[in-house]
């Protein structure tokens, strides 16, 4: 997609993000994964350039941009540092955004402006041991009007975040709920050890009669979460973009550099092919991703077109980074290079926010109707 789409302002966030992702993102992510480091500093400082709230009105402490400004600085985060990206997505899309769709007004005001300026970071609570794509199956259950019992598996953010958005059953259908850290009976029991985005936090929560507020309808659980994952789906796209985009870098830079048999291996045919492919199907996703965000933004429906984006980023991300390690050979599978961390990286990308299975659903029965249905 073309630069000169976007209005001057998209350009500028964009552009402020790059310059960021480049100056103190990059030259540490090799550091931060090897480590598994959580680089908390760097979401503060985001936070003091208004990108940790990009899409979340002035009123409430956040930049007041519009949804596709926000996916522009998720692409450059996530080119810099997947793991990074997928942090600031699910704070933003998947718990800040939650709030000022269903929130009460009093609400919004108290919780949104410090994940907005980044002082606080937010996390989604929907998976559990026995559910993840079958969400229903969740066990957590609320009592006694809003205190939870139960456990959540491989909640990003889980251990840093002060904000959580979770789900549990009320008491037969899901209810959306809001926990905050340090809240009675609540805590992060284990940090999840990962293929990759080692710099981002995943862990396992536990719940024992912890006190919770309510947010939204009782009973409209799976409708908040769904239409949350709708959107955080865009996110996930715009990250797998990224990742993919920090492999084409990396490997066109090395096809100009390295030679055999006197000359740059970009002047063979094999290696042009392959860059070109690459080149071509990123800009595709580019261009799926943006489209379903700008749905979104004018508020149209964007289920179809976010599991669209996220289905073919994804595969894009995972299968030309593993095409990227191919360009640089043997130093494509050693750490000397980071095309190896963006294929662990980009793996995840088919998984969370919803599997390539459960995108192909989504879409299979938009498409077919009736007849795609048991």
């Amino acid at each position: 997609m073309s630069l000169h789409e976007l209005t001057d302002e998209q350009r500028e966030i964009r552009d402020l993000a790059r310059r960021f992702a480049d100056d103190e993102i990059a030259p540490a992510a090799a550091a931060w994964d090897r480590e598994h480091t959580f680089p908390r500093e760097v979401f503060t400082h985001l936070g003091e350039l208004g990108l940790m709230g990009v899409c979340v009105p002035e009123e409430h402490g956040g930049a007041g941009a519009e949804f596709l400004s926000y996916v522009l600085v998720l692409e450059e985060l996530s080119r810099a540092d997947a793991g990074v990206g997928v942090t600031v997505a699910v704070h933003t899309s998947a718990g800040t955004l939650p709030l000022l769709a269903h929130g009460t007004l009093e609400q919004i005001g108290r919780l949104v402006p410090p994940l907005a300026q980044g002082h606080e970071l937010a996390a989604f609570a929907l998976t559990e041991s026995g559910s993840g794509s079958d969400a229903g199956a969740m066990r957590t259950r609320a009592e006694d009007g809003a205190r939870l019992t139960g456990t959540k598996q491989w909640t990003t953010n889980g251990s840093h975040a002060h904000t959580f958005i979770v789900f549990a059953r009320d008491p037969d259908r899901p209810s959306a709920f809001v926990v905050r850290r340090g809240a009675a009976g609540f805590r992060a029991t284990r940090e999840e050890e990962k293929l990759g985005l080692n710099s981002s936090s995943t862990a396992d929560l536990s719940f024992e009669d912890t006190p919770a507020e309510r947010l939204g309808a009782q009973g409209a659980g799976m409708r908040i979460a769904l239409q949350t994952l709708d959107a955080g789906r865009i996110g996930i796209a715009a990250q797998a973009v990224g990742i993919a985009q920090a492999a084409l870098d990396v490997a066109s830079a090395y096809a100009k550099e390295r030679h055999a048999f006197g000359r740059p291996i970009g002047g063979f045919g094999a290696i042009q092919q392959k860059l070109a492919d690459m080149q071509t199907e990123i800009e595709a996703a580019r261009a799926l991703v943006w489209r379903a965000a700008r749905l979104k933004e004018a508020g149209l429906p964007h289920s179809v077109e976010g599991a669209q984006a996220k289905l073919f980023a994804s595969r894009v991300a995972r299968h030309w980074t593993g095409e990227a390690i191919q360009v640089l050979g043997g130093y494509g599978y050693t750490r000397e290079f980071p095309v190896e961390r963006y294929y662990r990286d980009a793996k995840v990308t088919e998984i969370y926010e919803g599997t390539s299975e459960i995108q192909r659903l989504v879409i299979a029965r938009a498409l077919l109707g009736e007849a795609a249905r048991e």
